[in-house]
């Protein structure tokens, strides 16, 4: 190909054998056995195996070189003697004997290695990161990025959608997350904000007059990290369509998430048309509006058995008397589980900070009974209505947690996940998707107990427009749909408002007066009043879709250059401190408090 290499190290087979070849790389083993030295070559597409003689007068050199030293050699291909034969590599019958060499480039001793996949800290992982991406794992994820994007935008275009760009520096949006703020040198003390999306853009897009449009965006919001998030940025797959009802938008995501999850998973996919289930729903069976439909627990409602005279249970009475909730998990013929198991469950709930999860087993001798320690304080009778109530059985187990909905909610979801794992009963040979619909427009903030939206503000409202009850804010639903897949959000989308008064009338509800609608809201009110065609999109996130396509639990595993915990980028010190010129430049000045 060039001075470089004649080959690439994934290349060479049998049948170039005798060959004399040129290759490129960097040193990833040695193996010296005496007479001999081995140099497993490393290159962006593979391995190849290269031997060296030490009547050769490269050896020595060889002998002292580090790993990772990128070097040049040319050298006659030969088949590998039967038996030391390497049937994982696609070069594992042929090596190379090495005649000459070049060094390219020699290598400190490494902080890492990147031979092995051995598990190092975060912190040398990222300082280090164009080491760490040398190792197979991340180099293959990072591989899979960039085919997944390339086949994303590829189904785009045939689905018949543009790729637009839109604004990097525009202006802070008053809703949603922080916003990274970037000071204009030419307009002083006034800021640009980087995009947490491009949502007014991508319907501003469709006021335009274009129908189908799409960009793989990048998305900036100043929030913390956590294992499926990323701080600072992130990309996501924006879209918007003009003219489309809810069931035009799931029909595209659909066709487009089948098509990539069969390419690119070895996975089955549980349902190609992903099951619609309303946010009351969700949260009623799963306790969160993110379910994992791989997990066959279900969460029941059991509150009415508190208030029966013959359960003398009396601490969760008092609390449903209260206005509490009681919700429980069943197991499936757990009779024979021992009493650690039930125990461990319910520590690990009380180190949530759950006040822990009560539980029994439904038995039956001479007669229907709980067994375990609050079984007592059940009568034969509710015992039945019971188990007619969550369908279940002799030797059956039921885990239960008493409070405010939301409190409930939060420890029986993670609680469903636990007892599931523990069980082993999450089929991981399945990829399970499903669609969150029917959200509530508004919703009580619990600090204020002022009506406040609940999902998205620029969404539509469900139903004729005439005949809405604005009165009755907290039974309105949205045209507001979140996908999700095994457990993890994909993205949130909307059919949304082309309307202003309907806009103006909304906002009301949630405080806001007309002249702040159009102050904070200005561009896309405005282009609202010139006629907008109904329209609506999503935009999942891509760094998610690729982590459950390489099977990994942390978001930082697919993404180049990842920042930390605390939003700092370790290889390049970034945030970093900038000249005093520079801040006069921008009519700034530092007061940072001490403290």
């Amino acid at each position: 190909m060039n001075k470089y290499r004649s080959h690439n190290c994934s290349e060479l087979t049998e049948g170039d054998n005798n060959k004399v070849v040129t290759l490129s790389g960097w040193v990833h083993r040695k193996r010296d056995h005496g007479n001999l030295l081995f140099i497993d070559l490393r290159d962006h597409f593979g391995l190849t195996q290269c031997v060296i003689e030490n009547n050769n007068k490269f050896f020595k050199t060889l002998e002292k070189i580090r790993p990772e030293s990128v070097i040049s050699v040319t050298g006659k291909v030969i088949k590998r003697e039967k038996g030391t034969e390497n049937t994982e590599l696609t070069t594992g019958k042929i090596e190379v004997s090495i005649q000459t060499i070049k060094i390219l480039a020699e290598a400190k001793d490494l902080p890492m290695p990147v031979f092995g996949e051995q598990d190092y800290p975060e912190d040398i992982r990222l300082k280090y990161r164009f080491l760490d991406l040398r190792r197979e794992s991340m180099h293959k994820n990072i591989i899979l990025r960039s085919n997944v994007i390339s086949f994303i935008r590829n189904e785009m275009l045939k689905l018949g959608f543009l790729e637009f760009q839109t604004p990097i520096l525009t202006s802070s949006s008053p809703e949603g997350a922080r916003d990274f703020l970037v000071p204009s040198r030419l307009n002083p003390g006034k800021f640009y904000a980087l995009p947490q999306a491009p949502q007014q853009f991508k319907q501003l897009i469709m006021v335009s007059g274009f129908d189908k449009y799409f960009q793989i965006a990048p998305c900036f919001r100043d929030e913390d990290a956590r294992a499926d998030r990323s701080p600072g940025e992130f990309y996501q797959l924006d879209m918007e369509m003009s003219f489309v009802e809810q069931e035009d938008v799931f029909k595209v995501v659909e066709t487009l998430m089948v098509n990539l999850f069969e390419k690119f998973s070895s996975k089955k996919i549980l349902n190609t048309k992903f099951p619609r289930i309303p946010y009351a729903e969700a949260m009623l069976k799963y306790g969160t509006d993110k379910p994992d439909l791989r997990n066959p627990l279900l969460i029941k409602d059991i509150t009415s058995i508190f208030t029966r005279e013959d359960v003398k249970f009396d601490i969760f009475k008092k609390l449903v008397t209260k206005g509490s909730k009681v919700r429980s998990i069943i197991t499936k013929n757990t009779k024979d589980k021992p009493r650690s198991f039930f125990d461990n469950i319910d520590k690990w709930a009380k180190e949530q900070g759950a006040s822990g999860l009560a539980y029994f087993t439904i038995d039956k001798t001479d007669k229907i009974s709980g067994k375990g320690p609050i079984g007592k304080f059940f009568s034969e009778e509710s015992l039945k209505e019971l188990m007619k109530i969550c369908n279940m059985n002799i030797g059956d187990s039921l885990f239960m947690a008493c409070g405010n909905e939301n409190e409930v909610n939060k420890i029986l979801s993670i609680s469903r996940d636990k007892i599931a794992r523990e069980l082993n009963l999450i089929d991981e040979s399945q990829n399970a998707f499903c669609w969150i619909v029917d959200y509530p427009m508004f919703e009580i903030d619990e600090q204020n107990n002022k009506i406040k939206f609940s999902h998205n503000p620029f969404s539509m409202p469900q139903g004729e427009i005439e005949k809405l009850d604005f009165k009755k804010p907290l039974s309105i639903k949205a045209y507001q749909y979140d996908i999700v897949c095994n457990g993890v959000e994909l993205s949130s989308g909307a059919i949304r408002n082309h309307i202003p008064e309907l806009m103006y009338k909304l906002f009301s509800i949630a405080g806001y007066e007309k002249k702040e609608v159009d102050e904070k809201f200005s561009g896309m009110i405005n282009a609202l009043s010139y006629g907008a065609p109904p329209h609506g999109g999503i935009a999942p996130g891509i760094d998610r879709i690729v982590m459950i396509l390489a099977n990994e639990k942390n978001i930082r595993e697919v993404t180049l250059f990842p920042m930390n915990q605390n939003a700092q980028d370790l290889m390049m010190n970034a945030p970093s401190n900038v000249e005093d010129k520079q801040l006069k430049e921008l009519s700034l000045k530092k007061d940072i408090k001490k403290g």
